[in-house]
């Protein structure tokens, strides 16, 4: 087939790659324009952009695809199917009807329980035992598109949202080799979702992240683990902000107010919540390098009965 592919961050790399190494042909990639990053501020590319140029794929990048002129560009490439994954942009109606067999997107969640901006981190924070990769059929909704395949995986104890991200972004790859082979089976007709158990992910925000230590201690460590790189769980100490990369429930028990600090040695730092003990191993604090609690104490402690907000 004829591709187009549309994608921006990291998690979109995987699939490109996948497709580019096929039987497929890659006719154009679509990404985000260059946005300003780092202490800088200069002007960067998207990753699809870097591995798209690497591969001398021709790149566009529009700010949106409303226009005529960058409707008809989008239309002369006569792609089959268009592959979109993290693009960032809304596709009209007009977009999504071009390639012959519509579009194709690669969502990061066991459709219909996440739609939505941020799945891989939502499902980890809700204490998801499972997530996946959806292939669906682009419709004018978000993400409510019928279904053409699901490829699943468990979600362990250990996984944060930076080890999830890399096993879903390694299955989408995969994922959308077979789907390509599905559509143009005879007969074959994708799955309606079932709306009334779809969930949002909303889009992460630093707020998210806060620690509500009145919460008990499940909730508290899914936190930790699901905005683990980013936007990173924190707490007030002492007035400066704490940020928290690693917990772990403890085999403790206290009557003590949530957010109180129980212990603090190279064992890791309990606090209490509003039911059962974390124990924290992982920090980072103001304008140092995050480090494990061992480390901290060789240097540093936190009191007992100091209380975290």
């Amino acid at each position: 087939m004829k591709i187009i592919f549309a994608g921006t961050p990291d998690f979109s790399v995987a699939a490109l790659k996948s497709l580019i190494e096929s039987k497929h042909q890659i006719c154009a990639v679509y990404t985000q324009p260059d946005r300003p990053a780092g202490r800088g501020r200069k002007l960067t590319p998207s990753p699809v952009k870097k591995y798209a140029l690497d591969h001398n794929i021709e790149v566009l990048q529009p700010e949106k695809l409303k226009q005529q002129d960058v409707q008809d560009k989008l239309r002369s490439f006569d792609a089959d199917v268009m592959v979109v994954v993290a693009y960032g942009l809304l596709l009209p109606q007009s977009v999504l009807d071009i390639p012959r067999l519509g579009c194709l997107n690669i969502h990061a969640s066991i459709l219909p329980r996440w739609r939505g901006a941020a799945p891989i981190q939502r499902a980890i924070e809700a204490g998801d035992i499972k997530s996946g990769v959806t292939i669906m059929q682009m419709d004018a909704g978000l993400d409510t598109g019928a279904m053409i395949r699901i490829d699943e995986c468990a979600i362990t104890q250990d996984d944060t949202g930076g080890s999830l991200h890399d096993k879903l972004a390694a299955i989408g790859g995969q994922s959308i080799l077979k789907a390509l082979d599905q559509i143009v089976e005879p007969g074959f007709i994708p799955e309606p979702q079932n709306d009334s158990i779809a969930n949002y992910a909303n889009k992460l925000s630093k707020q998210d992240a806060k620690i509500d230590w009145s919460n008990d201690a499940v909730s508290i460590v899914n936190l930790v683990r699901a905005f683990n790189p980013w936007p990173v769980a924190h707490t007030q100490l002492n007035g400066d902000s704490m940020r928290i990369w690693g917990a772990a429930i403890a085999n403790h028990q206290s009557s003590a107010n949530p957010g109180t600090v129980i212990n603090c040695d190279k064992n890791g730092l309990l606090v209490a919540t509003g039911d059962g003990i974390v124990c924290i191993n992982r920090i980072q604090l103001p304008g140092g390098k995050q480090t494990d609690i061992a480390a901290f104490v060789n240097s540093k402690t936190i009191d007992a009965g100091t209380i975290l907000r």
